[in-house]
C-alpha cells in the first residue's frame, strides 16, 4: 500500500458483512488505508460466514504484521436481550450468537454495529460531516436504513432499532400503501428504496427502469422521468423532516445509490421545511465523502 506499517501505534479493522460479499479494511492512527479486501458471502451458511471473517481478519493481520482492533457492521442488530442477531435481512444470521463466537475464534472483544449505524460513524467521523455533534446517516438504496452519531459515538437504543426510520410509516397522503416484508404496509422502504423508486415509475409510466436511468431521463428532460423524480424528492423531503423534527441533526449524509442522484441535494432541502417546526433550518443535507467504503471504515471506527 505504500504506507510505513511501522508508524503504526494502533491499527483498526472493520468487517462490512454485507448479503453478497464481505469487506475488510485495516485503517492507521490517521485514518490512512493500510488494506482493503472482499470475499463473497457464503449465503444462507452461517459457520461459513464466520469462517470466512475469521479468514479475512487473519489474513490481514499476518500481512500487515500486527494485530489490530475488530468492529463489524452487520445488516441487522444484536437484542440487548439475548445478544443474539435479530432483525437481519441476511437471514441466516438471525438467532445466531455472532460477537460470542467471533469474539472466541479471534480471541478478543469484536464490537458489532448495524451497518447504517457504521455508515453513519464514518461520514461523522472523517466523512462528509466530520465536526458535526448530531448526524443522521441515511441508506438509500435496496433498502432504506438510518444511524445516528452523536457527540462522536453511535447512537444504538434501549431496543437497538435508533434510526431505524425505514419501517416508519411514510407521512402525508398516499393513492396506495405497498406491502413491506416486514409485514407493515407503507413503510418509508416501500417509497424510497431503489425498488420502491422503480416500482412508482411502472405504475405510472408503464415501463420499468432502474433509479440510475430515471434520474439521467429526468435531467435530459423526460416528462415521466421527471415526474417520478418529484415525487420521490417530495416524500424524501416528508420523511426527513419528520428526523429533523425529532432528533435536529446538524447533518443527514445519503448514502446507497440513490445517494448519486444530484437534483437530492438542491430540490430536497427547498421542500422539507413545510413539515419542519422551525423558522429557520440550519440542518444540512450532504452526500457522502467515502462512497461504497463508508460502511467498513465505520466498522473499523467503533473502536
Amino acid at each position: 500500500m505504500g504506507y510505513d506499517t511501522a508508524r503504526i501505534n494502533y491499527m483498526r479493522i472493520g468487517i462490512d458483512l454485507g448479503g453478497t460479499k464481505i469487506e475488510i479494511v485495516a485503517l492507521a492512527d490517521d485514518s490512512a488505508q493500510l488494506l482493503r479486501r472482499r470475499v463473497p458471502t457464503p449465503r444462507a451458511d452461517y459457520p461459513g460466514t464466520i469462517a470466512a471473517i475469521v479468514g479475512l481478519v487473519r489474513e490481514a493481520e499476518s500481512d500487515l504484521g500486527q494485530q489490530g482492533s475488530v468492529g463489524i457492521g452487520i445488516p441487522g442488530a444484536e437484542s440487548r436481550v439475548t445478544g443474539l442477531i435479530k432483525n437481519a435481512n441476511s437471514t441466516w444470521l438471525i438467532g445466531k450468537p455472532l460477537r460470542r463466537d467471533l469474539d472466541a475464534l479471534l480471541q478478543r472483544e469484536v464490537r458489532l454495529a448495524n451497518d447504517a449505524n457504521c455508515f453513519a460513524l464514518s461520514e461523522a467521523t472523517d466523512g462528509a460531516a466530520a465536526g458535526a455533534e448530531v448526524v443522521f446517516g441515511v441508506i438509500l438504496g435496496t433498502g432504506v436504513g438510518g444511524g445516528i452519531v452523536a457527540h462522536g459515538k453511535v447512537l444504538t437504543g434501549a431496543n437497538a432499532i435508533a434510526g431505524e426510520w425505514g419501517h416508519n410509516r411514510l407521512p402525508g397522503d398516499e393513492p396506495d400503501w405497498p406491502e413491506c416484508y416486514c409485514g407493515r404496509r407503507g413503510c418509508v422502504e416501500t417509497f424510497l428504496s431503489g425498488p420502491g423508486m422503480q416500482r412508482d415509475h411502472a405504475k405510472a409510466n408503464g415501463e420499468v427502469l432502474d433509479p440510475d436511468e430515471i434520474a439521467a431521463r429526468a435531467t435530459a428532460g423526460d416528462a415521466g422521468c421527471e415526474s417520478t423524480l418529484r415525487r420521490y424528492e417530495q416524500r424524501l423531503a416528508r420523511a426527513l423532516a419528520q428526523v429533523i423534527n425529532i432528533l435536529d441533526p446538524d447533518a443527514i449524509v445519503l448514502g446507497g445509490g440513490l445517494s448519486n442522484i444530484a437534483a437530492l441535494y438542491e430540490h430536497v432541502p427547498k421542500l422539507w421545511g413545510a413539515e419542519v417546526f422551525s423558522d429557520r433550518i440550519a440542518t444540512r443535507l450532504l452526500k457522502n465523502r467515502h462512497g461504497d467504503a463508508s460502511g467498513v471504515r465505520g466498522a473499523a471506527w467503533l473502536w
